[in-house]
């Protein structure tokens, strides 16, 4: 019994390494391809489908290229109840484009998510890395804008 609770010890170090390593293709290309996740599922020795169910289950990795400056807005209760309704609409109409698209120039793809940490400044959102919060209709022109 002890050999076999190994294995299932080494197989779980394994699925926590394969999160990284999706994250390390993600930093590096932008995004992780459907020919990465292949490959990824051979070396760990995982079936197809469950590399997959990895990559697509976080937010913060997506399996297809996106723009240059990734918006993704806050949908979690919080930015909810704060009005994060408007502001989808207000991004929507400022680019032209709708959660889970890209502008044709590839300047910005715009998602939504889950909880980005900025609860106590609702409705939020982030560009990049960046945080923007307590978000106005206004304030989106201003932020997009910065972004070039």
């Amino acid at each position: 019994m002890e050999k076999n609770e190994q294995h299932v010890s080494a197989t779980a170090r394994e699925r926590e390494s394969l999160l990284a390593v999706l994250e390390d293709e993600q930093m590096k290309s932008g995004f992780v391809s459907k020919e990465f996740i292949s490959a990824a599922a051979e070396s760990f020795g995982l079936p197809l489908s469950e590399v997959y169910g990895v990559a697509t289950f976080y937010s913060f990795i997506t399996t297809k290229p996106l723009g240059r400056n990734v918006i993704r807005i806050c949908k979690s209760l919080p930015c909810f109840l704060k009005n994060a309704g408007v502001i989808i609409r207000t991004v929507e109409n400022e680019l032209g484009i709708k959660p889970g698209e890209t502008t044709p120039d590839k300047r910005f793809s715009f998602e939504l998510t889950n909880c980005i940490g900025a609860c106590d400044k609702a409705p939020a959102m982030l560009v990049n890395d960046d945080v923007h919060g307590d978000l106005t209709p206004s304030r989106i022109s201003e932020v997009l804008r910065s972004y070039v």
